[in-house]
């Protein structure tokens, strides 16, 4: 999956460190609860194995397991 710049994006993650991908993220407060999110892109690759049935892995580095939520969006030509 390849980071893209999310609308509206209120900071970037990871900006100067050199060993991670920048990640631009949208801060938001929804019913109370802070919100992080950032956009992704499957590779062609990974794409063909979403189609062929396959699934996304989410990996957290650490020991803790954050609350996480993932879903899909349309294409921006279909917003």
């Amino acid at each position: 999956m390849q980071p893209m710049r999310i609308s509206n994006a209120t900071r970037t993650l990871a900006e100067d460190q050199d060993e991670y991908m920048a990640l631009a993220i949208r801060d938001e407060v929804i019913d109370g609860v802070n919100h992080m999110t950032s956009l992704w892109e499957p590779t062609p690759a990974e794409l063909e194995h979403l189609k062929g049935g396959g699934s996304i892995r989410l990996t957290i580095l650490g020991t803790m397991h954050p609350p996480v939520s993932m879903s899909t969006q349309p294409a921006p030509s279909e917003q």
